[in-house]
């Protein structure tokens, strides 16, 4: 079996995904991708949060949203 098939089976798997599965939280460590299909493919894409690299780029997304928020009320409290 290819890599490719392994990461279709596992990304067919419903027990990599939370409830409710629109939400889109994948977490497979067998699935080589950081970025997988949401399980509704039309919602876009999520991050596989069982990979070291997926982890990051949630922490790093996080960090700049959080960063952005504190930014954006840092201007408006100085005015």
């Amino acid at each position: 079996m290819t890599q490719e098939e392994i990461n279709s089976q596992e990304w067919h798997d419903e027990s990599n995904w939370s409830r409710p599965l629109w939400l889109g939280i994948y977490f497979s460590k067998k699935d080589t991708r950081s970025w997988v299909p949401k399980f509704y493919p039309m919602l876009g894409w999520t991050i596989n949060l069982g990979k070291r690299a997926g982890a990051a780029w949630f922490i790093a997304i996080i960090a700049g949203a959080l960063a952005a928020a504190f930014f954006a009320g840092w201007l408006t409290a100085s005015k």
